[in-house]
């Protein structure tokens, strides 16, 4: 098996386009190239694991994200949340997200909680 560690940028492509390869045909697990494609997953995660760095997405702009995607409204939102007011004010950061208000959501939406914790700046904290 002509498989190594992941030492640079250079090694990383390297990996990535060998595992592009099993893309439209993904090898049987236990055969030479099913074991072949899973220690270059392997090694490529761990490469990205340390060197890759995975920017925190905007709570606010995930729940926007999560209306659109989803089909959800404002006005569902809303009902979350108690009203509509409070709804447009998360929306508007001019509130933040309660730990009551991100199980809810998290809960009701499908959304992992740890994606809403983040800290974000309010409208007020920016101007």
């Amino acid at each position: 098996m002509d498989v190594r560690p992941l030492h640079t940028q250079q090694d990383y492509e390297w990996a990535l386009a060998e595992v592009a390869r099993y893309f439209d045909h993904q090898p049987a697990p236990g055969t030479d190239d099913g074991d072949r494609f899973e220690v270059l997953s392997t090694l490529i995660k761990d490469y990205e694991d340390r060197h890759v760095e995975i920017p925190q997405a905007d709570p606010i702009e995930v729940l926007r994200f999560a209306i659109e995607s989803m089909g959800k409204s404002q006005s569902e939102l809303a009902d979350l949340l108690g009203s509509r007011s409070r709804a447009s004010e998360v929306l508007n950061k001019n509130r933040r997200l309660t730990l009551d208000m991100m199980r809810t959501i998290s809960a009701a939406w499908g959304i992992p909680i740890e994606v809403l914790t983040p800290h974000y700046e309010l409208a007020r904290d920016s101007a």
